[in-house]
């Protein structure tokens, strides 16, 4: 089992970080009579909204077929909404209530977002909804009013360390100080990236650990050096061998990473037409296209 499912938290106690949304909702969930029937987490992917989604189910006493976990890049339709209003309908099974959780929520058809705002509206004393998104601004602005919203905030670094320490101490193990600043530093405070790096760590010898940790900080770079090659308008055959070394990777992260770069170009008070424009076509997340369109959209800018 990887290290980020042996140790994800099963309680709002274990949770590291996000300390207001912790004491927010120990408190809501402490009475049942005025506990709000629909939540909105939103975040950057990682940063543990579907595990803070689980431990509302768990504090909700919703147990085993009483709880379910829908992923809207699967199931975007109308017809699924419909399916959770008639089953909503029936009383829990196993638990005291029923929950479902809809992650990536805003990847719903807008009449599938409709078609929930009316059960979100009259919603049976047993039922309650997570809803997940990195993207609210794409949710009718009526479901949000009818959801209790938290942001997810990703790890500070005395966070990060904080949860890498405890979890290499539970394997039994041990890092040098320079490896847990590579890891914290690559992660950019998202506990699942966190682990997922530890994970690679701890599967080499001590002295190889190090390097395993750099691999990612040279994936940073490779998104550097396209950042640079875009603010530049290099010639579209030079940005296509960079886009070449990034096709194994996750194109989400690099979109992030081409935000990240241009906002720091725009915040350092320069005036700079083309790393605005770069934000403005990255601005789309790229959870349904993926590679190809980090390609398209790099292609654009070049030709723009």
């Amino acid at each position: 089992m990887s290290l980020y499912l042996k140790y994800r938290p099963t309680d709002l106690s274990q949770l590291k970080g996000n300390g207001d949304i912790t004491v927010a909702l120990g408190r809501m969930l402490a009475d049942r009579h005025t506990c709000p029937h629909s939540f909105l987490l939103h975040g950057p992917t990682g940063c543990g909204k579907t595990t803070i989604a689980r431990i509302i189910a768990n504090q909700l006493e919703c147990k085993g077929h009483d709880y379910t976990e829908i992923d809207s890049a699967d199931f975007r339709g109308i017809d699924t909404i419909r399916e959770i209003r008639k089953n909503s309908s029936l009383m829990a099974m196993e638990g005291e209530s029923r929950v479902w959780v809809i992650d990536e929520c805003h990847k719903m058809t807008n009449d599938a977002q409709n078609a929930l705002l009316k059960i979100l509206e009259d919603t049976p004393t047993y039922v309650y909804f997570v809803l997940c998104t990195t993207d609210p601004q794409k949710l009718l602005p009526t479901i949000k009013g009818r959801c209790s919203q938290f942001q997810v905030s990703p790890l500070t670094d005395t966070e990060m360390f904080g949860l890498l320490r405890r979890t290499v101490r539970e394997e039994k193990a041990e890092l040098d100080k320079e490896v847990y600043d590579q890891i914290i530093k690559d992660s950019h405070g998202l506990p699942r990236n966190a682990l997922q790096i530890l994970e690679q760590v701890l599967a080499v010898p001590t002295e190889q650990r190090l390097e395993i940790a750099r691999q990612s900080a040279l994936i940073e770079s490779q998104s550097i050096d396209l950042c640079r090659a875009l603010i530049k308008r290099a010639p579209w055959k030079t940005i296509a061998g960079i886009l070449n070394g990034l096709k194994d990777q996750e194109p989400e992260s690099i979109r992030r990473a081409i935000l990240g770069y241009c906002q720091s170009i725009l915040l350092k008070g320069g005036d700079n037409d083309v790393a605005g424009l770069i934000m403005e076509m990255c601005m789309e997340p790229f959870y349904n296209s993926g590679f190809p369109q980090l390609v398209f959209v790099c292609y654009s800018i070049t030709k723009n």
